[in-house]
C-alpha cells in the first residue's frame, strides 16, 4: 500500500522495540529515532529482514552525513548504501519468495523445545550488550572448526541447558534446547530484493540424553547447519509457506479471519519449536567517506511471543556487538553466556539499559554500565 505522508522522526528511548500501533507514524511500520550522535531505526519484520533493515539504516546515515557535513558518499548495492535520487528497481521491490519457491515442500513440524521462563516485564525490554574483539572471537571459533555464528549458537545452547537442568519438572528437563538461526536467502539465489527474504534453521541438542560438552554442542550445531543449509532443503522449507499464500481460500478470506488464523498457526509452529534466537548479520562495512563518521553499529531483535530472550550479533570496525534482549526480569541466560566466553579467554565489555542490575550480573567482566539502550 502506498503512503503519501512523511514518516516522523522522534527522540530515542531507553526502552526500544515496543509494540507498533499502525495509527502512529502516519501508518509506516518503522520508527526512526535519534539521541545525541546515535541514529536508530526499528522495523516491523513484515517489511524486511535484517539485511534489508541494515541497508535502510546505512542509506539513512549516508543521507544525514551528506546533509550535515556536505560529504559526498559513494552509492552502490555493495556495501549497501543506495542512491535515493533513483527510483527503486524492480529487483529491489520483488517478492523473492514467490519467484524462487518450488513445488516440493518440507513439513514445518518439529519436536517442541524447552522455553526459558521468568518474571514478565511486559512494558520494558531489557538490553544487555557484550562487546568483544572480532579477531579474538573468530580465532576462538576456528579452534573448534566452526564459524562465529555456529560457535555463539553453541554457547547459547549450553547457557540455556544449564538453566533447564534446574527445572523441577521432569517433562521440561527432557525437552530439546534448540536455537532459531535466520538464514539470508539472497546468498542462494543472487536476489537483490530489500523485502523480507530470510528463512531459518533450528539447531540444538537433546538434553534428555545427558550433558553436552562445548565440543559436542559445537559438533551438533555445525553438522546440523551444514546438512540443513543445502539449497534444496532450504527451498523446500520456505516453499511450504509460499504455498499457503497461494491458496485461493486463504486469499479470498477477509483480513480479520486471516489474522486470527495466522496467530493460531504461529502458536503451534512458531517459536514453540525453539528456545531462543541468534541472528548474526556478520561483518558490515561502509564506504571510507562514511565510515569515518560512524564509530559503532548495533543490531537488536524485538521480543518474541513465547521465547523471552533473544540474541543479535553484528561486527563493525573490529568490534563485535552481542546484543541480548529480554522481556523477563531474570538475566540468567546472558550471565551464563558471557561468563562462558570469559572462561574461554574472550574479553567482554558489558553494557545495559537496566538501572537496577544486581552485582551478580557483572560477573562476566565488570559492573554493568547503566545508561540508555545502545545504538540499533
Amino acid at each position: 500500500e502506498d503512503i503519501h505522508e512523511l514518516p516522523t522522526v522522534e527522540e530515542d528511548v531507553v526502552n526500544p522495540c515496543v509494540r507498533m500501533d499502525l495509527r502512529e507514524n502516519n501508518g509506516y511500520m518503522f520508527r526512526v529515532r535519534y539521541h545525541g550522535d546515535r541514529i536508530a531505526v526499528e522495523i516491523f519484520h513484515a517489511l524486511t529482514d535484517g539485511t534489508g533493515g541494515l541497508c535502510f539504516l546505512k542509506t539513512l546515515v549516508a543521507e544525514y552525513v551528506t546533509l550535515r557535513y556536505g560529504e559526498s558518499i559513494p552509492r552502490s548495492e555493495s556495501p549497501g548504501v543506495l542512491d535515493t535520487d533513483l527510483p527503486p528497481s524492480e529487483e529491489e521491490t520483488e517478492d523473492s519468495f514467490l519467484r524462487y519457491a518450488r513445488r516440493e515442500k518440507l513439513s514445518r513440524y518439529e519436536r517442541p523445545a524447552y522455553c526459558v521462563r521468568g518474571t514478565p516485564t511486559p512494558h520494558f525490554m531489557h538490553i544487555i550488550t557484550g562487546l568483544v574483539d572480532s579477531k579474538a572471537l573468530v580465532a576462538k571459533a576456528r579452534e573448534y572448526n566452526a564459524s562465529v555464528g555456529e560457535f555463539l549458537t553453541a554457547v547459547l545452547i549450553m547457557s540455556i541447558a544449564d538453566i533447564q537442568q534446574q527445572e523441577r519438572s521432569k517433562k521440561r528437563r527432557r525437552l530439546p534446547v534448540k536455537i532459531n538461526v535466520p538464514i539470508n536467502l539472497r546468498q542462494y539465489y543472487g536476489s537483490k530484493t530489500l523485502r523480507n527474504f530470510a528463512s531459518y534453521v533450528n539447531p540444538g541438542v537433546e538434553t534428555r540424553f545427558g550433558r553436552y560438552t562445548l565440543e559436542e554442542t559445537i559438533n551438533a550445531v555445525t553438522h546440523y547447519m551444514r546438512l540443513e543449509l543445502d539449497e534444496k532443503r532450504v527451498n523446500a522449507r520456505f516453499s511450504v509457506n509460499v504455498e499457503d499464500t497461494r491458496n485461493p481460500i486463504v486469499r479470498a478470506a477477509p483480513l480479520p479471519i486471516k489474522k486470527a488464523v495466522m496467530r493460531t498457526v504461529y502458536l503451534y509452529v512458531g517459536d514453540r519449536y525453539t528456545s531462543s534466537s541468534v541472528s548474526n548479520l556478520g561483518v558490515t562495512t561502509l564506504p571510507e567517506e562514511l565510515s569515518k563518521y560512524v564509530e559503532r553499529i548495533d543490531f537488536m531483535l524485538g521480543p518474541l511471543f513465547r521465547n523471552p530472550v533473544t540474541c543479535a550479533v553484528i561486527s563493525y570496525n573490529g568490534q563485535t556487538a552481542i546484543n541480548f534482549t529480554r522481556t523477563i526480569a531474570e538475566a540468567d541466560v546472558e550471565r551464563g553466556f558471557f561468563k562462558r566466553l570469559v572462561k574461554l579467554g574472550i574479553h567482554v565489555k558489558i553494557e545495559s539499559n537496566d538501572l537496577h542490575q544486581t552485582e551478580g550480573e557483572a560477573e562476566a567482566e565488570e559492573r554493568l554500565i547503566p545508561g540508555e539502550a545502545c545504538a540499533r
